[in-house]
């Protein structure tokens, strides 16, 4: 972090109890190997590492709250007691953090009976230097002065006078004032009811203090104040209540310290103390650190290591019974499966590994295949004498990504229950935004520990083994490996979970009980006309092949349509083309959006356009499509990935179910060779405006909710409310730009976004932003709340609790952070809906289970859940789907539905 300030002899004070609660909140939770929860630790030290690298000169102070009531507590019992007790897993890091930062030798201090606020206050007008106060408190805005500076580490911000004046628009030490009118919702201070942000400002601004405002009630009205003829009553009814507020929001800076500056200098660290702790507590680079600089080689410490693991393979009866004996009576085991492919639908099993505790596994090889391979215990008779406990629902089994397990043993005769845990998902819901879930990155993430890869025994490309062709001495420490890792990851990653009530419901109602859901769709398949699909690709050929020709004849040469760097010189240097976009790299951009927004005007770039959509259907589709016909089923059978998203959205893949477009007549062709079995129907039910209802419930915004209640077309009325007509009245035009405007801002959508896909002006744009947010004032207000939880908290949840970290939002980067604050908005309306038709797929499930109807789920795209059924009972099932999806989650609107059927998806949807 570059600052511009002088550094030299600053006292840094550094609010270790703001600090400490924003770690804890904003960061992945971490827990060390035995249990201990060790973020907010992590967190704070890293905050002090970087200020003693930022300011190598300065003093620094750590200051935190002290145990028990304040002052203040004594001034208004209702003071902060809104918020809930301290959470056991941040109190359990409290000890351990004053121990590390004590043996740093950073000096800590704590005063009984105030804030930490007022002890920084305190300190910083005994400083008689440039003073530095570390927080993320506006509070202590208050105390910003010629020599006191505010900064956030996390946030990367400064804040000196000039930047006080520019947050608040007022003086720093009218700040007190400001909040004594608007209140604090965050400490419970009460302010004057009705009395905002905005109107606090301008009364601040143009009386000055509180006593001035009061002094002065007779001139507000002729201020310009919106309100300001009722505001001088509400001012005298609150008054006692806003001084009170005022006592409540100052900063004493008068405490009695029971010490002053000169005892609060640092002390040599203690280097010993301070490895012996980075090793308790899993902090490995930092202990690597230590050692390397030579601190404290002549102090020796004494640590525990890690115990050597004990993998057995197993290729004796007595060994195989023995082991199996230890599983059926062990409380949780771990489990994976070894074949010969990644494919579900064909992979063979080569062998299994267990582990019942950590450091020790077994391998059961039973169907490797190479030369010299010794003697391995026969499959048919291991399998069925797993069966009975693999099928036992009483046996809890954790592993990595079950789903995959769960159909593969399908396939030999073994339904799978019982399935307790699974460390992909413990990860995926406890940091959905987090890129990799695999379990060897997982494994370096939080065991600290390099995995033997996959590549590393069987080899890399075309002269890559199968597993049945990988010799034991290779495979088997391997796959012991993964069912050893996988327990030690859940007893890792479980207990962070477990510890958040939000998060131990999403992984227990919605993600586990989807794996067995998502494993049994997979292997139904979906069935498809292969001959409708042929005869598709033959017409798309024939069209590519008439556009490849128009649009050399167009520009006059011949060239490869699908080669950015050819379009790049035809449309940009030789035909002179506006360029609308660049590359990363520098280079005109030729990508899709910008060939559709250059083909509103030029033809050939229309033309390239048309033809790399057709090119992507024909090779994605239509000519993919017939070829991944299993032969066994006559039957497609796509993937389902439950942590591919940071939204909690499924995807899919091979093939990708999601990206089939809808709004082409040729993408409509494609779903209509999505077809039912004789005597069957396609039932597709999906969600209305999903996402629009639930921004209605997290606004609470009246006129929203209300439309949602009265069933109206939410585009035409919100259409009524931009443009001051009735709903009869309303245009198709304006309604297709109130239907741009409704979707636009729930994904952050600016004036500037919103002209160019209305072919407005950006000031007509908005004209109609400012409109839509007059009209529905919650909405904005929601949206300006997302942004500042996210920058409070460094995450953002769903209804229902799943949680997104957004790291971006601090960023100095302006776009990243601005990315981040859309996602803010966007990602718990996207990550709701995500939850609700996961919880509709269950809730179906439950009902198709305990029906007597012939019906089966076999895809889920969107919000969109598709079934077989049986036609004699259609109109049952499509009755009750809709009420059964209608019940998926209780909010301030009605969730609707839409279902239809017919012989096809299309016809269906």
């Amino acid at each position: 972090m570059i600052v511009d300030l002088q550094v030299r002899d600053s006292l840094i004070l550094v609010d270790g109890s703001s600090y400490l609660y924003r770690a804890f909140n904003a960061l992945p939770p971490l827990v060390t190997s035995s249990g201990q929860p060790t973020g907010a630790i992590k967190g704070v030290l890293s905050m002090l590492r970087r200020l003693q690298a930022d300011y190598p000169e300065g003093q620094l102070i750590v200051v935190f709250d002290a145990p028990g009531k304040t002052f203040r507590d004594d001034m208004f019992s209702e003071y902060k007691a809104h918020r809930p007790p301290m959470p056991d897993d941040l109190r359990d890091q409290i000890k351990p953090l004053h121990e590390l930062i004590k043996a740093t030798g950073l000096p800590i201090l704590s005063v009984q009976g105030v804030e930490a606020d007022d002890v920084i206050g305190t300190l910083a007008r005994q400083s008689e230097c440039n003073t530095i106060i570390a927080t993320g408190d506006k509070d202590l805005a208050q105390l910003v002065n010629d020599r006191v500076t505010l900064i956030d580490t996390m946030k990367n911000k400064v804040m000196d006078h000039a930047g006080v004046v520019e947050k608040f628009g007022i003086e720093p030490a009218l700040v007190r004032d400001y909040l004594a009118l608007m209140g604090d919702s965050s400490d419970n201070i009460p302010g004057v009811p009705g009395v905002g942000h905005k109107t606090a400002q301008l009364l601040v601004q143009k009386l000055g203090s509180l006593d001035a405002i009061y002094a002065n009630l007779e001139s507000i009205a002729t201020l310009g104040i919106r309100g300001g003829k009722t505001l001088p009553d509400k001012l005298t009814k609150y008054r006692e209540q806003a001084f009170l507020s005022r006592d409540l929001a100052t900063i004493r800076t008068d405490v009695d310290l029971g010490c002053d500056l000169t005892d609060l200098t640092p002390s040599p660290a203690d280097h010993a103390g301070l490895l012996e702790m980075y090793k308790r507590f899993e902090f490995r680079r930092w202990a690597e650190e230590l050692l390397e600089s030579g601190a404290g080689a002549d102090e020796p410490v004494t640590t525990p290591t890690a115990p050597s693991t004990h993998y057995e393979v197993v290729l004796e009866q007595a060994s195989f019974e023995r082991w199996l004996a230890r599983l059926s009576s062990a409380p949780l085991f771990s489990f994976d499966t070894e074949t010969t492919s990644l494919d579900y639908m064909e992979a063979e099993i080569v062998g299994v590994s267990f582990a019942v505790e950590p450091y020790e596994a077994a391998y059961i090889p039973m169907a490797h295949d190479y030369e010299g391979v010794p003697q391995q215990l026969d499959r048919d008779t291991v399998l069925q004498a797993l069966k009975p406990l693999l099928e036992d629902a009483k046996h809890a089994k954790v592993g990595q990504n079950l789903k995959y397990d769960q159909s593969v043993l399908a396939r030999h005769g073994i339904n799978l229950a019982g399935i307790a845990f699974d460390t992909m998902l413990e990860s995926y819901v406890l940091d959905p935004s987090g890129s990799r879930h695999d379990m060897d990155t997982l494994a370096a993430k939080y065991l600290g520990v390099q995995t033997v890869r996959f590549e590393e025994v069987a080899g890399k490309g075309s002269k890559q083994l199968t597993f049945d062709q990988i010799t034991l001495e290779q495979a088997a420490p391997y796959a012991a490996e993964d069912a050893d890792m996988t327990l030690r990851l859940h007893q890792h990653l479980w207990p962070a979970v477990e510890r958040e009530d939000t998060l131990r419901h999403i992984f227990a109602h919605y993600e586990l009980p989807l794996v067995t859901i998502l494993s049994h769709m997979e292997r139904h398949g979906v069935l498809v006309d292969v001959a409708q699909l042929k005869l598709h690709s033959e017409e798309l050929g024939l069209r590519l092949g008439e556009l490849q020709e128009q649009a050399w004849a167009l520009a006059g040469e011949s060239f490869n349509l699908a080669s950015p760097k050819q379009l790049q010189s035809l449309l940009f240097e030789k035909l002179e083309l506006p360029v609308l976009k660049k590359t990363p790299k520098g280079q005109p951009s030729t990508a899709e959006e910008v060939l559709f927004e250059l083909g509103q005007t030029h033809e050939l770039p229309r033309l390239v356009h048309e033809h790399r959509g057709l090119s992507k259907l024909k090779s994605t589709y239509t000519d993919k499509l017939p070829k991944m016909v299993k032969a066994a089923t006559g039957r497609v059978h796509t993937s389902y990935h439950q942590a591919g998203t940071a939204t909690g959205r499924l995807s899919s893949s091979d093939p990708n179910l999601q990206n089939i477009p809808i709004r082409t007549e040729q993408g409509r062709r494609i779903r209509k060779a999505f077809v039912a079995p004789p005597g069957q129907l396609l039932v597709a039910a999906d969600y209305s405006q999903v996402e629009l209802r639930i921004m209605a419930h997290f606004s609470c915004d009246q006129n929203l909710v209300e439309a949602f209640m009265q069933g109206r077309d939410i585009h035409s009325a919100t259409a009524a409310e931009v443009f001051g007509v009735s709903e009869q009245e309303v245009s198709i035009e304006q309604r297709r730009r109130a239907k741009a405007i409704n979707f636009g801002l729930i994904y952050g959508m600016s004036a500037f976004g919103l002209a160019k896909q209305l072919d407005l002006t950006r000031k007509q744009a908005q004209r109609y932003i400012d409109l839509y947010f007059d009209r529905y004032p919650g909405v904005k207000n929601y949206m300006e709340q997302s942004r500042q939880r996210a920058r409070e908290l460094g995450y953002v949840e769903t209804l229902h609790g799943r949680r997104l970290h957004l790291p971006d939002i601090h960023s100095r980067n302006k776009m990243r952070q601005q990315g981040a604050e859309r996602t803010a908005i966007n990602a718990p309306l996207q990550g709701t809906a995500a939850d609700i038709i996961k919880r509709a797929m269950i809730d179906v499930d439950h009902w198709l289970r305990h029906s007597q109807l012939q019906a089966t789920m076999i895809m889920q795209v969107h919000d969109e859940l598709v079934l077989e059924v049986a036609e004699a009972q259609c109109d049952q099932v499509c009755h009750g789907l809709k009420e059964v999806m209608a019940g998926a989650a209780q909010m301030s609107v009605p969730l609707e539905v839409d279902v239809g059927f017919g012989q096809n998806w299309d016809q269906a949807h």
